[in-house]
C-alpha cells in the first residue's frame, strides 16, 4: 500500500481531478521545480482523443466512456423530465469538450460575493492570466481584457453567414454591437462576438497547462484512476487531509500520500461526491451509506446552480447563409472532415455557435403582477440582479443541432438554425447526494430546474423576445421561412404564457453547474469553503472548480473555472511561501 515516506507514493500535492480548474492547479504549483504534484484523473488522457482537439466533434464525446454520463432525477418544473448532464471524463475534463466559449459575466457577479480576494477587478485579473489571446484583422478587442501569457490559446470566431445576419436583427431590436463585450464585463444590453478556446484550428485545454510545451518532471499525471475519498488523521492540530485513495481500472486501491494540501478538483457534482466519501458533509445524509462523519458540514451538495436553456429552431428560405450543407447535405460531411484532417480549417475547426447578446429585460416585466409583487433588494430586480447585470443572454448556432434529443437533421436543399434563450440569476436550488459510497457510482442529481416561478418568469420572455428578434429583426426577418421543424410555429407563439409549454419541454442544462461546496464567511453556516478555498474543519485541503461559487455569474463557466484554478494555486504558494510568477519552462 506504500507509506508516507516511500517516494513512489508520497508527493506534496494530490490534486483529485484533472478537469479545467485542476489542470490548472496543478500545472501552476509545479512552476516550482521544487515541489512534487501528483495529479488523479478518473478518465483517460487525452492525447489521441481527436475529437477533443477537433472543436466541431465534440457531441461524439458524450454517451461513452469519455463522459460522466450523469443524469438527473425527474423534475416537476421540466415535466417530470430527466435531463442528461454530460461531462467530460478524460484529461482535462469539460474544456475538452465544452461550447469552447469565453464569456467571463459581469465585475458586479463577482463583487456580490463580498469575500475577500475575489472582487470583480481581481478575478478578472485571474481569468486573464490563464490566457494567450490572439486577434483578428477584423476583430475590435479590447487590448486590456485580455491575457497574453498564459497557456490556454483563444481567438474570436469567424461567423457563419446567418450569424452575422442574427447580428442585424440584434441591434434592431435594441442591442447594439460591441465586439469584445463578453470579455471587458462592462456592457449590459448588447451583442458581440465571443473569443474561443481554440486556435489555428486545434480546440486548447486544461491540458495544455500539464502537457505540450508545459509538461514538467516533478508533475505525475495519472490517468484511469478514481478517487474514492480523501485520507484524514486527527493530529494535535485537528483533522488534517494526509492523502487520498484510489481507485484503478481493475479496482485496485492505492493510497497516495501529501506532505502539504489535498486539492478536490471534480466539479459541481463530484466534488461534493467526494467530500462526502471522505466523511465531509451532513451527519444525517453520511450516516444513510454507513460513513463515518469527520466534519458536519451540511452545505456540502446543497446550493447546485446552473444556467437553463432554450433552443428554438427555424428554416432559412435562403440558401448557403447557414453552415448545414457542409454537414448533412449529400456526402459532405466526408469533404469536410477531410478538410480538417488535411488543413485543420473548415467547419470542423470550430463549434458551430455564432453571434452573442446579453440583455436587461425588467421593462419587458414591469406589467407581470409576479414580477412586480415579488420582494426585492434596494436597487435589485427581483432575480438579485443590478442594473448592471444582464438577465438573459441569446446565442446562435450556424447549423441545425445541440443536444442529442435534436435529431430532425435537415435533408438535401433544408437550412435551419437555431437562437438559444439562456436565463442568468437562478433562483431555484438543487442537490447533489450520494446513491452509494462506491466511487463508481455515480451521485444523485436533482437540478430542481425551474422550481421557482421567477424562473419560468424570466425565461419564457426571454424567449419570446428571442422569437422577436429572428422573426422580426432586420436582419433575418426576410429569410425565415418559418419554424424547424415545421409543426412548429413560433410566429404563432405571441405571449409569454404561449412559451410556457415549450419551455417545459425543451429547457435544458447549459452545463454550468456550481455551487455545491460554496465559499462564504465563516458566519454562514451553509458555507463548505472560506475565501481561500480551504474546506472548513480540515487542515490541508482546497476545494478548486467551479462548486466554490457561492452564487452563479451571468457568463458561461469556463473562463471562472480557469480563474479558480489560478486564484487556488496563488493561495497555495502564499501559504507555503512559494514564488507567484510564472517559473521557466522545464
Amino acid at each position: 500500500m506504500g507509506s508516507k515516506t516511500d517516494p513512489e507514493n508520497a508527493y506534496d500535492y494530490i490534486v483529485c481531478g484533472g478537469g479545467t480548474s485542476g489542470c490548472v492547479v496543478a500545472g501552476r504549483l509545479a512552476e516550482n521545480k521544487d515541489v512534487r504534484v501528483l495529479l488523479i484523473e478518473a478518465g483517460q488522457h487525452n492525447r489521441d482523443l481527436e475529437n477533443v482537439h477537433m472543436a466541431g466533434g465534440w457531441s461524439q464525446n458524450f454517451d461513452s466512456e469519455t463522459d460522466w454520463n450523469l443524469v438527473t432525477k425527474p423534475m416537476a418544473g421540466v415535466d417530470d423530465r430527466k435531463v442528461k448532464l454530460s461531462r467530460g471524463r478524460f484529461l482535462g475534463g469539460s474544456s475538452g469538450c465544452n461550447g469552447t466559449l469565453c464569456i467571463r459575466g459581469s465585475k458586479q457577479d463577482y463583487d456580490d460575493w463580498q469575500l475577500e480576494g475575489w472582487s470583480g477587478d481581481e478575478f478578472f485579473e485571474a481569468m486573464k492570466k490563464a490566457e494567450t489571446f490572439h486577434s483578428k484583422p477584423w476583430f475590435k478587442e479590447s487590448k486590456s481584457g485580455h491575457g497574453y501569457s498564459g497557456p490556454l490559446h483563444t481567438e474570436p470566431h469567424d461567423l457563419a453567414p446567418i450569424a452575422n445576419r442574427l447580428i442585424d436583427s440584434f441591434v434592431d431590436k435594441g442591442l447594439p454591437l460591441h465586439h469584445d463585450m463578453f470579455s471587458t464585463g462592462d456592457v449590459v444590453n448588447g451583442c458581440g462576438h465571443v473569443p474561443r478556446t481554440v486556435h489555428k484550428g486545434i480546440r486548447t485545454t486544461a491540458a495544455d497547462f500539464i502537457t505540450k510545451e508545459y509538461d514538467r518532471s516533478n508533475i505525475t499525471i495519472l490517468t484511469d484512476t478514481t478517487v474514492d475519498h480523501v485520507l484524514t488523521e486527527q493530529t494535535a492540530d485537528g483533522l488534517q487531509a494526509t492523502g487520498a485513495v484510489t481507485r484503478g481500472a481493475d479496482g485496485s486501491e492505492k493510497i497516495f500520500y501529501a506532505r502539504r494540501e489535498v486539492i478536490v478538483s471534480g466539479g459541481a457534482y463530484c466534488s461534493p461526491a467526494i467530500l462526502m466519501r471522505s466523511g465531509i458533509g451532513a451527519r444525517e445524509e453520511l450516516a444513510q451509506h454507513g460513513i463515518e462523519c469527520q466534519v458536519d458540514l451540511p452545505g456540502v451538495g446543497k446550493n447546485l446552480m446552473d444556467h437553463l436553456i432554450v433552443f428554438i429552431f427555424y428554416e432559412t428560405k435562403t440558401s448557403n447563409l447557414t453552415n448545414c450543407s457542409k454537414v448533412y447535405h449529400g456526402n459532405a460531411f466526408e469533404a469536410t472532415y477531410a478538410e480538417y484532417r488535411e488543413h485543420k480549417t473548415g467547419f470542423l475547426s470550430t463549434f458551430p455557435f455564432g453571434s452573442f447578446a446579453f440583455a436587461r429585460i425588467d421593462d419587458r416585466l414591469a406589467s407581470s403582477p409576479l414580477w412586480k409583487n415579488a420582494p426585492r433588494l434596494p436597487g435589485r430586480d427581483p432575480m438579485g440582479l443590478t442594473p448592471s447585470q444582464p438577465n438573459i443572454e441569446f446565442f446562435t448556432t450556424e447549423c441545425y443541432g445541440g443536444p442529442k434529443q435534436y435529431d430532425q437533421f435537415p435533408g438535401d436543399g433544408q437550412h435551419a438554425f437555431s437562437i438559444i434563450a439562456e436565463l442568468f440569476a437562478p433562483k431555484s436550488r438543487g442537490t447533489v447526494t450520494l446513491a452509494s459510497k462506491d466511487p463508481n457510482v455515480n451521485p444523485v442529481i436533482d437540478c430542481n430546474y425551474l422550481a421557482d416561478p421567477l424562473d419560468m418568469l424570466v425565461l419564457s420572455e426571454a424567449c419570446r423576445y428571442g422569437n422577436e428578434i429572428v422573426t422580426q429583426g432586420a436582419g433575418t426577418k426576410d429569410i425565415v421561412a418559418g419554424s424547424w421543424p415545421s409543426n412548429l410555429n413560433h410566429h404563432t407563439y405571441k405571449t409569454r404564457e404561449d412559451w410556457v409549454p415549450y419551455v417545459k419541454e425543451h429547457a435544458t442544462t447549459c452545463y454550468h453547474a456550481s455551487g455545491t461546496c460554496a465559499m462564504g464567511s465563516s458566519s454562514d453556516p451553509t458555507a463548505v469553503l472560506d475565501n481561500k478555498l480551504r474546506v472548513r474543519g480540515v487542515k490541508g485541503l482546497r476545494v478548486a472548480d467551479c462548486s466554490a461559487m457561492p452564487t452563479l455569474h451571468g457568463g458561461h463557466t469556463q473562463m471562472p473555472a480557469y480563474g479558480i484554478g489560478e486564484r487556488c494555486a496563488d493561495f497555495i504558494k502564499e501559504t507555503w511561501n512559494l514564488p507567484l510568477g510564472v517559473a521557466a519552462r522545464i
